[in-house]
């Protein structure tokens, strides 16, 4: 069966489906697949190198087809175009979650729990959220070191090609570069001492391709592009602080200085091959190897800080029993190395540039598109390859191949000697050898402890209850603390509720995700959140006795309501609490519980069961008792209306519970985010 690859048109970006030919082409071997829309000059080529001069044989086809395609090639998201079968190329979610904010607060939940292992991201503030903590800390690390003198770099959180980023010296300097308040950021420590290269500074592409989320599998490319400065660096300073050629590696800024060099050849120029950076290092005795694990060891682990959100993303576009795409993803990882060869993420792009091809001003105004040798040799072979990875007829010519070599091992042909110099007849035989790597599940037993996250989120999701929700509401938070059997004569029911309230306000000012607040008076109205429309009695457990309280909910007025069973020494602290409890921003779906509050959540009531402990065996802990309860009532679901008892399973060996654990924190940094507390 061959392929059609469709290509269409959108609002700044052009989409692609590779799809099953109609029955048509499949009568005519000779007419390849088909290829419709309208593309700009370097797509044209990028896809002209890829699916003409390719095994796919592709034919264009300018007005499109209605058949279900196999491949759709979207130009910017998941939602570029609604689709309900095939496979995508994009991950619902992915734009945001490595946006400069989601990625860094990822990164600092795994950072937390395990410190050394992530330790290759540079330590982030939130901007503005956490102005006051950022120069706090700062002026705590000046008072101890006076010959201190840092480097900070802002990044503006939607910001991209350089756009926005600048160097400041001191934290009041970002009150003068404008507001955040429209624009939030992120500052970083700056990176002075990178890698050197012919006195340039330069930072490494690689492409990654995410080709499943569950189970995960991940592949690196073999080689990628490495993007220098133009101006040689130095170490900041005040009279160089603004030289963005020498700073920010950019293609999209150095492109416009007078000494960027446009080269074909792979080893000069301004745009490199990363694997003549790798021979010239090899030349200088560097162990290349090292680096290489290094770098895989980076680009697994920031996929593992992603993964989570990432689901929760795809059980709300693609619910569980609905049908729907499968995904995969091309994703730039930038990555800088140091000078002691230690290699720095910088960030993840979720929109790559495939351009192979720049633009040459001929005079004043005039421009043409002049081939990129460099980037067609590197972004040819990820896409080709990519293709060839997600074809849905690989896994059967595979099996059918091995069949066949099977069968002609058992029994030997004759025709066999006669057939040896016949070349093969395989379109994909004749291709290079694939340049995306597997590196995961090749690695997982290294890298599976890591996924402690992952665990809470498929905790988290199990909870949600309303399919599409990306949100876990406070009837979802209380059913998790039962079936998990959490709650004690030390942390009652009503606590929960404060618990829950306390950090869902916490985090509604820092929702990953607004799609649900376009529901919020639909699923107000349901039946679920009933109970809370105005009128309705409402009976809660007292937060000090445990005792039923009874209220009325009226919201158009303060909620000091008559309090019923409770001594008047307590009428107060409970009526305070209950217009906590019941304020429509305690209530309203789009600030209910996002993942990252769950985790919050979570890592206090780890604090609290498991003591004297780090906090990822705390964690881990709590996630096995978890799951070995629901486990349990799962066991119960699938023998009830039959007779018999749940077979003994025996708890998860669970650790002692004694007092608060220290601080879970990494010596070597400077600067630690505290972690958050529950009042």
């Amino acid at each position: 069966m061959q392929w059609s690859c469709q290509l269409s048109p959108e609002i700044g970006a052009h989409s692609a489906a590779l799809s099953p030919s109609s029955p048509a082409f499949q009568e005519s071997p000779a007419q390849g697949a088909q290829l419709w829309g309208t593309l700009s000059r370097a797509q044209e080529d990028l896809w002209y190198q890829v699916l003409w001069h390719s095994w796919l044989m592709l034919e264009q086809f300018p007005f499109g087809r209605r058949l279900p395609c196999d491949i759709y090639w979207h130009g910017v998201s998941f939602h570029d175009n609604d689709i309900f079968s095939g496979q995508v190329n994009k991950f619902p979610g992915m734009t945001e979650m490595v946006r400069k904010i989601t990625l860094s607060r990822a990164v600092r939940i795994m950072r937390n729990l395990f410190p050394e292992e992530y330790n290759f991201y540079p330590r982030s503030w939130i901007l503005p959220d956490e102005f006051q903590l950022f120069a706090a800390q700062v002026q705590m690390v000046k008072d101890g070191d006076p010959s201190w003198k840092p480097t900070f770099i802002v990044k503006p959180d939607g910001g991209c090609q350089g756009d926005g980023i600048y160097l400041i010296k001191d934290p009041s300097d970002i009150r003068l570069a404008g507001t955040l308040q429209s624009r939030p950021a992120v500052v970083q420590e700056y990176i002075c001492k990178p890698l050197l290269i012919d006195k340039l500074k330069f930072d490494i592409r690689l492409y990654v391709l995410l080709k499943s989320l569950d189970p995960l599998e991940i592949y690196i490319a073999k080689d990628g592009l490495s993007r220098f400065c133009t101006e040689p660096y130095q170490e900041p300073n005040s009279r160089n602080l603004h030289h963005v050629f020498m700073h920010l590696t950019n293609y999209s800024l150095n492109v416009h200085s007078s000494n960027f060099i446009h080269s074909d050849n792979a080893s000069t120029g301004s745009k490199r091959t990363f694997s003549s950076i790798l021979c010239r290092l090899s030349s200088k005795g560097v162990d290349i190897k090292k680096v290489w694990s290094d770098i895989i060891s980076l680009v697994i682990k920031t996929v593992i800080a992603l993964t989570p959100e990432l689901k929760v993303f795809y059980q709300s576009d693609i619910p569980t029993g609905r049908p729907g795409p499968t995904c995969f993803q091309i994703l730039g990882f930038d990555i800088l190395l140091m000078k002691n060869l230690k290699p720095m993420l910088l960030e993840v792009n979720a929109n790559p540039s495939m351009r192979i091809e720049h633009e040459h001003e001929l005079s004043p105004g005039v421009f043409e598109n002049v081939p990129s040798l460099v980037d067609e040799e590197v972004k040819v072979a990820v896409i080709r390859d990519t293709l060839r990875l997600m074809d849905p007829l690989r896994k059967k010519r595979e099996s059918q191949s091995q069949q066949l070599e099977k069968a002609s091992v058992e029994k030997e042909d004759p025709l066999d000697s006669e057939l040896a110099g016949v070349p093969d007849t395989n379109p994909e035989a004749q291709l290079p050898s694939i340049c995306l790597k597997q590196v995961f599940p090749k690695y997982a037993k290294q890298f599976n402890y890591l996924r402690l996250v992952d665990r809470m989120a498929n905790l988290f999701i199990r909870f949600l209850g309303i399919k599409g929700t990306m949100k876990l509401g406070p009837t979802g938070f209380r059913t998790f603390i039962r079936n998990c059997r959490l709650s004690s004569s030390s942390l009652s029911m009503a606590a929960v509720d404060i618990l829950y309230i306390d950090i869902t306000r916490r985090w509604s000012s820092m929702t990953l995700d607004q799609r649900d607040s376009d529901l919020g008076e639909q699923q107000l109205s349901s039946s679920k959140h009933q109970r809370t429309r105005p009128g309705r009695r409402v009976r809660l457990d007292c937060p000090t006795c445990h005792g039923p309280v009874l209220h009325r909910w009226e919201p158009e007025r303060p909620l000091r309501g008559h309090v019923l069973g409770l001594r008047s020494g307590f009428r107060k602290e409970v009526c305070a609490w209950i217009e906590r409890c019941f304020s429509p921003i305690a209530i309203a779906p789009d600030v209910w519980m996002c993942l990252q509050a769950f985790i919050e959540a979570f890592f206090f009531l780890a604090q609290r069961k498991f003591k004297m402990l780090p906090l990822h065996e705390q964690v881990a802990s709590l996630i096995d008792l978890c799951e070995y309860h629901l486990s349990l009532l799962d066991e119960k679901r699938l023998v009830c209306g039959r007779s018999g008892t749940v077979g003994g399973r025996s708890p998860p060996h669970l650790p002692h519970q004694d007092t608060c654990p220290p601080p879970c924190a990494n010596g070597a940094d400077k600067f630690s985010h505290p972690r958050p507390t529950v009042p």
